[in-house]
């Protein structure tokens, strides 16, 4: 199943499969890859929501699904949403889920009040969990599906262990590591993932570009 998923950075995925390309939080995607069908945005930070890759990847009959917030910045056929909302794009059925922090040490990343979202899509025959930026919240616990991608990274959201706990209280079928080697986090945070998930299965990604598992936090301390 994950072979018609494409990942680029952090949270940044392509899915591509009965005659519909769709796009979560699109971010340095390579020139030349197919204009999309829908557009999924959980939230503001730059590293998620990028307008020069919106715009390059978008067709006159694109649909995006974003924020509320990230919705009144665009134009076109836009969704905005909170969580709690579900609808369906282009066929593409989906519920927007809570994503925010509740640890001391990084309230100020992603607030509650700011509503910021991941989501639950049906792809195909699955039904699929981006978990955009978020800490391992109770809510997040009853979310029933077959593949969930979480982040990894710490500093912004949560690291390999607390995932970990989410994806082993949610029971998906597989467990996909991201928002790690880019920005936080590094390559070996996803071996740690993998041995804490048990039992949950743990398929890891290869990025199509190059690990920056060094590079420095923004000077704002904004991922």
């Amino acid at each position: 199943m994950l072979d018609r998923f494409t990942w680029y950075r952090q949270a940044s995925y392509r899915w591509a499969g009965d005659g519909l390309t769709v796009y979560i939080d699109p971010w340095q995607v390579p020139e030349g890859q197919d204009p999309a069908d829908v557009i999924f945005l959980t939230h503001a930070h730059f590293d998620h929501y990028s307008q020069e890759d919106i715009e390059r990847l978008r067709k006159d009959d694109t649909e995006i699904v974003a924020t509320r917030d990230l919705a009144q910045e665009l134009s076109g056929s836009v969704t905005a949403v909170v969580p709690g909302d579900s609808g369906e794009a282009k066929g593409v059925r989906y519920q927007a889920v809570p994503a925010y922090n509740v640890l001391e040490d990084r309230l100020q990343y992603h607030p509650k009040e700011n509503r910021w979202v991941g989501y639950v899509l049906t792809l195909g025959d699955r039904d699929v969990y981006h978990a955009g930026d978020t800490d391992h919240l109770p809510e997040l616990e009853s979310i029933s599906v077959q593949t969930a991608f979480v982040p990894i990274g710490g500093t912004f959201t949560m690291d390999p262990g607390q995932a970990a706990g989410l994806v082993k209280a949610m029971r998906p079928s597989l467990a996909v590591p991201m928002h790690y080697g880019f920005v936080c986090g590094s390559p070996e945070d996803a071996e740690r993932f993998r041995k804490e998930a048990a039992p949950v299965e743990v398929e890891i990604l290869q990025s199509i570009h190059d690990w920056e598992s060094d590079a420095p936090a923004r000077p704002d301390g904004r991922e």
